[in-house]
């Protein structure tokens, strides 16, 4: 039993083409991960300054406080 040469060729162009396609998903996958982690610093630095901004929120009511009795 002999393959013929297109089977041969049609074989290769299937194998090669699923080749190139899981390759793209690999490229793909890989700049959306990239994606994500840029994300995901700039949310850590968000958060970070939601913290800070919470602590002089809290400074600076008891500043008020302070000078609230200073006046009274």
């Amino acid at each position: 039993m002999q393959i013929s040469s297109e089977l041969l060729l049609l074989i290769v162009i299937n194998v090669v083409s699923a080749g190139i396609f899981i390759g793209g998903l690999a490229t793909s996958i890989k700049f959306i991960e990239g994606q994500i982690k840029r994300l995901e610093i700039k949310q850590d630095k968000h958060n970070n300054l939601i913290e800070r901004m919470a602590i002089v929120e809290q400074s600076v009511k008891s500043a008020h406080h302070r000078i609230d009795k200073f006046e009274g």
